[in-house]
């Protein structure tokens, strides 16, 4: 079966709005960041539940005041955040497979929790693939992001449709609410002193307005001792600390080395927990192991 393309129109969006898939790899000693989806799980539902290869290419939306279009009939899947979505204008939940048609009409409005949401599309979003990847970054792509009046492309009169059912998919949500961050000791811990170190354990952290697909900056500060060090590799949940107390989360975008010290690493499991968090909330870092 022949596939045709048809394109999403993007009527509005607010700032943020990206095309993602499961990003670059191989590509750390050129400087290349992997950038992929911050809530990985979320991201890999989507394709589960449309049938799509893991890595097809999805919206990642950080702002509510999305307003899209679709020229064709299609399936898509929604998750991540829980928000209020509409459908030519009526409430809809977000479970599962939803059918569009031509012509229909989907807003996503307020953010009630988290703070990124996923919208698969039934065989991926076909946008031009850079260094063996469509996710958008910039100097690497031609924009960061999708901006309004985008027409985004993607596959129609796709064989074997996902098949609508009476089941309804679980997932849990529950991790929106998490504020325990699991953590590692990082290759600077042990620079810390005792007292530097239970601070950064023993205390809420708040996320601060400083916070992009780059790295999140955490509002307080943590008064140290610490020197900077000789530039070094980082990655995604690496936890730097600088001489002025900042501490700064690194997420997908970010570059992949660093002058400043490398006190915690986030479990891989409680990277999406943190992506997740708007300005505002609070966390809590959990050590794990100090081997």
């Amino acid at each position: 079966m022949i596939k045709d393309i048809a394109y999403l129109n993007l009527i509005q969006t607010g700032p943020g709005t990206k095309i993602r898939d499961l990003g670059r790899t191989g590509l750390v000693q050129f400087g290349v960041p992997q950038s992929g989806p911050g809530d990985l799980e979320a991201f890999l539902w989507n394709n589960h539940l449309l049938k799509n290869s893991p890595g097809d290419a999805q919206l990642e939306i950080q702002q509510p005041g999305l307003k899209l279009q679709f020229e064709q009939a299609c399936q898509i899947c929604i998750s991540g955040a829980l928000s209020t979505i509409k459908l030519n204008g009526k409430n809809i939940a977000c479970i599962g497979v939803i059918e569009i048609q031509e012509g229909d009409l989907l807003e996503i409005g307020k953010f009630l929790r988290g703070s990124l949401i996923y919208l698969g599309i039934r065989g991926g979003f076909q946008t031009q693939e850079i260094l063996g990847s469509r996710s958008q970054l910039n100097g690497i792509t031609d924009a960061a992001s999708i901006t309004k009046g985008a027409k985004i492309p993607f596959f129609t009169n796709l064989s074997n449709p996902v098949k609508t059912t009476f089941s309804h998919p679980k997932w849990d949500n529950s991790y929106l609410e998490k504020e325990e961050i699991r953590v590692y000791p990082g290759p600077e811990w042990y620079l810390l002193d005792p007292n530097e170190q239970k601070m950064l354990l023993s205390r809420d952290f708040h996320i601060s307005i400083m916070k992009n697909t780059m790295a999140i900056q955490l509002e307080e500060l943590v008064s140290n001792q610490i020197s900077d060090i000789l530039t070094a590799p980082v990655y995604p949940g690496t936890i730097q600390l600088t001489s002025g107390g900042k501490l700064l989360v690194l997420q997908q975008d970010a570059q992949v080395t660093g002058g400043y010290p490398r006190v915690l690493q986030i479990d891989e499991k409680d990277l999406r927990v943190i992506a997740q968090k708007a300005p505002g909330q609070k966390i809590r870092f959990q050590l794990v192991s100090e081997v």
